[in-house]
């Protein structure tokens, strides 16, 4: 299913102002971009674009409310620039999965002042010397990077979601993204403690 579907489809008779969450994972982008969302879904908090095929976030419109966007498994390589112009309250930015290669293409998130929670899980950005430390140091306003602080202390389940949405027609799609979500944290984590034990066995 195409995206400009998918919308519709999600949207189940509501206006788009009316829509606080909207979970579009697995469908089909156009040509690698957004597709059928606009500026109309003002009070938008959530966004889930995981497995759609971009290449590019350019055509994301102006979402003032927007907190957490889930980008994950896409094959974005740049252009981060859009977010700060596009969602100047994002919390939290999920790129995992994505073909970020250099720390200079996240320069673009020091302008996303609200920034808190960062996962670039399976990028090729991770395999750097130094990683964690130069993102924390080119993003100051973070707190998490994959999960964990600067002293490595694990995100609380509170601190690593964004606040929830109380639309009771979405309650039930929800708690499958959450319990979906939840899922995927807890593979990511154990992964990077893995990852972790290995160094330090080297």
């Amino acid at each position: 299913m195409d995206m400009k579907k998918r919308i519709h489809l999600e949207l189940r008779n509501r206006t788009p102002s009316d829509v606080r969450e909207l979970v579009l994972d697995n469908c089909r982008s156009n040509e690698g971009k957004i597709e059928g969302l606009t500026a109309e879904f003002v009070n938008l908090e959530f966004l889930s674009l995981i497995n759609v095929g971009l290449l590019s976030v350019s055509n994301l419109p102006k979402l003032g409310k927007l907190k957490k966007l889930e980008l994950s498994d896409n094959r974005i390589s740049g252009g981060l620039d859009v977010l700060a112009e596009k969602l100047p309250n994002l919390t939290h930015l999920n790129l995992s999965g994505n073909k970020l290669k250099d720390i200079s293409t996240l320069e673009p998130l020091k302008k996303l002042d609200h920034l808190k929670s960062l996962d670039l899980f399976n990028c090729e950005v991770t395999n750097l010397n130094d990683y964690r430390e130069s993102v924390f140091n080119l993003l100051p306003q973070l707190t998490y990077l994959d999960g964990y602080d600067m002293e490595d202390h694990e995100a609380s389940d509170s601190d690593g979601e964004a606040d929830g949405v109380d639309d009771d027609d979405d309650e039930e799609k929800s708690k499958e993204a959450r319990v979906r979500r939840e899922n995927e944290k807890q593979t990511m984590k154990m992964t990077t403690t893995m990852m972790r034990t290995m160094i330090k066995s080297q």
